[in-house]
């Protein structure tokens, strides 16, 4: 499945798309509308178990939005509208992808290309990567969900830091900060995504699933109130195949063979 911006390939349980827009794979609207149309087809189908979301090339994943089209959105009643109302919702079907996700990032990622990148479950990024939420070097801020996503991640007082000043960290400090999960060569993000993914794939789907939304309830609700949630998912994921399989391989001392189920 190819098309102008967006290229998506699936094999052995893994989707991989890659933001194509060179040379450093800025975000346009029509980025956005094909990412709205490729995510949902790949959460509904069941040979996808791992999303994995790159940038082609090796200056950067994502250098942000395309400032170009931002003339025509100055002025109250504009930007919303026309490019942020879609956008975030875009970038929720990310956040909100059911299954595991893994960003795969080489070079830059700045802008909204860092706040793509946080929707992912997980964040591999390269020895002389360079994150950034420059947008107040314009004026503005980020408006596609770093203000809470990264926030999240880093905590309030780093994602001032970032966000006040406008400047790039680098590898080491992202690290450190818990914003990413590896940090790995330069040209051995796609590898390093690749073999995460495919561990992931060969895991029981779909108490990863489960896994995951009970641990986003942590976010949606207060703490008694999640756990009573978690509950009934518990209650769900003990009633699978793969379940029953990983119980019966226990006792017989054998590796399980989980269907996904």
């Amino acid at each position: 499945m190819t098309s102008k911006q967006i290229e998506c390939h699936v094999a052995v349980g893994v989707a991989t798309l890659t933001l194509n827009n060179p040379p450093l794979n800025v975000v346009t609207l029509e980025m956005s509308r094909e990412l709205d149309t490729v995510l949902p087809a790949l959460a509904e189908d069941p040979d996808v178990r791992v999303l994995i979301l790159t940038g082609a090339g090796e200056r950067a994943f994502c250098a942000g939005s395309d400032i170009s089209e931002f003339p025509n959105m100055l002025g109250r009643g504009k930007i919303v509208p026309v490019k942020l109302d879609f956008e975030n919702q875009v970038y929720g079907k990310v956040a909100k992808f059911p299954k595991p996700t893994i960003a795969a990032v080489s070079g830059l990622a700045y802008g909204g290309g860092l706040e793509l990148a946080v929707c992912c479950d997980f964040m591999v990024i390269e020895e002389t990567t360079r994150l950034g939420l420059p947008e107040i070097k314009l004026g503005v801020f980020p408006g596609s969900g770093g203000t809470v996503r990264v926030t999240r991640r880093v905590g309030e007082s780093r994602a001032k830091e970032m966000m006040f000043y406008g400047e790039p960290i680098d590898a080491s400090t992202a690290l450190l900060w818990g914003l990413v999960n590896r940090v790995v060569p330069v040209g051995q993000s796609r590898n390093a995504a690749r073999a995460m993914a495919q561990s992931l794939a060969d895991r029981p789907n779909r108490a990863l699933q489960f896994c995951k939304a009970a641990i986003a309830l942590s976010y949606e609700l207060p703490e008694d109130e999640a756990i009573r949630n978690t509950m009934d998912l518990s209650d769900q994921v003990f009633d699978t195949e793969d379940c029953r399989e990983g119980v019966r391989a226990f006792f017989a001392k054998e590796k399980p063979h989980f269907r996904h189920r």
